[in-house]
């Protein structure tokens, strides 16, 4: 069976799907790209700031248990009020690097997703609470992909600091003999060393990832043939009804062009493939103007209208085929037909006079 038969997903998401993807908030981005970077960043801050960082938080814990700053009473609000000033002043120390952080992934984000704000996104959607679709879920691809991500990660983890631990094992016994602020330093060193050597590990990971949330998003909203049909019929219209539409305007097109073959002066004929209906007043008029033309089946009716109403036809085939080329109904004839049409209608119009002297 072929695909459109099957229904299988074989084409590329039109522009419509991707933007109405984006309306309701699927789209792809990396979060190890956006974490990975962010770490990066956090640890860049507080390798600039580190130093005040430590300094004020080893004030405050000293200004916390100093005996100056214990109340002579403790009760529920004092402990509370204590509580929360340390908070807040611990919060005020770590703002540097909670704003780096903050910054980094809105900055990462956007330039993944752009700004998108997608109300659709956060609708609560029934599905997800259905125990079916979470053991759908829990046994997809997807989760296989994330369970294999988050293995690797680990691993990037344990060797980073596994290797780390080798090389800074034999300087432990030395850090005994110095005092505790030196030893303390030198320990942070360790670990801000360690999370830096992590980050750059799991930010060369990150390129794999971003590839297949790409290509991932992109199979997701793969569509099938009898979508794409669809989606053309909603924009642009069902081609059946757009042509019945297009027949019904040639046919009512038609038929004001033959209640206007009532006004001409002269039919110009092939004799048997074109018929066209000329008519020239000149107080109106600077030139003789095409007022029906036909071909064929069409031709045959504007003749025989003609011939019942009487009306003079000529034959004259290389101008009959040069009006229908070159004019549409409502144009005035050409500057190089002059010479042809007025010959024919002064022939006309002296017929014409002739008859009424005749009669």
């Amino acid at each position: 069976m072929s695909p459109q038969q099957t229904g299988e997903k074989t084409e590329k998401a039109t522009p419509k799907k991707k933007r109405d993807a984006r309306e309701k908030g699927q789209i792809f981005k990396s979060s190890e790209l956006i974490s990975s970077m962010s770490l990066i960043v956090m640890l860049a801050t507080f390798s600039i700031f580190g130093t005040g960082i430590i300094n004020n938080l080893m004030d405050l814990l000293r200004s916390m248990f100093s005996i100056n700053n214990i109340p002579s009473s403790i009760t529920r609000l004092s402990v509370g009020t204590a509580f929360i000033d340390a908070l807040r002043y611990f919060f005020i120390i770590m703002a540097p690097i909670l704003i780096a952080a903050f910054v980094s992934a809105l900055v990462f984000n956007l330039l993944q997703v752009g700004f998108l704000f997608s109300p659709k996104a956060m609708a609560p959607k029934l599905e997800k609470i259905s125990m079916a679709a979470g053991f759908k879920r829990l046994f997809s691809v997807r989760t296989i992909v994330e369970l294999v991500k988050s293995i690797l990660k680990i691993s990037i983890i344990c060797i980073v600091a596994y290797n780390e631990y080798q090389t800074q094992i034999v300087k432990m016994p030395m850090l005994m003999n110095e005092n505790f602020l030196l030893s303390a330093q030198h320990f942070v060193k360790i670990i801000l060393t360690v999370a830096f050597k992590i980050a750059i590990a799991l930010a060369i990971f990150t390129p794999l990832d971003f590839l297949y949330q790409w290509w991932k998003h992109a199979k997701d909203l793969k569509m099938t043939k009898q979508e794409i049909k669809d989606e053309y019929k909603l924009s642009e219209g069902d081609p059946q009804i757009k042509g019945k539409i297009k027949q019904k305007q040639r046919e009512m097109s038609n038929m004001r062009m033959m209640q206007a073959v009532e006004d001409a002066d002269v039919i110009i004929t092939n004799p048997t493939h074109y018929a066209i209906g000329l008519k020239y007043k000149e107080e109106d008029n600077d030139a003789p103007i095409v007022i029906a033309k036909g071909k064929d089946y069409l031709a045959q009716k504007i003749k025989a209208k003609a011939k019942e109403l009487e009306i003079e036809m000529v034959e004259n085939r290389p101008l009959a085929q040069s009006l229908y080329i070159y004019c549409d109904v409502g144009d005035e004839v050409p500057e190089d037909l002059y010479q042809a049409v007025a010959e024919i209608l002064a022939y006309v119009y002296k017929l014409k006079q002739n008859w009424r002297g005749g009669r």
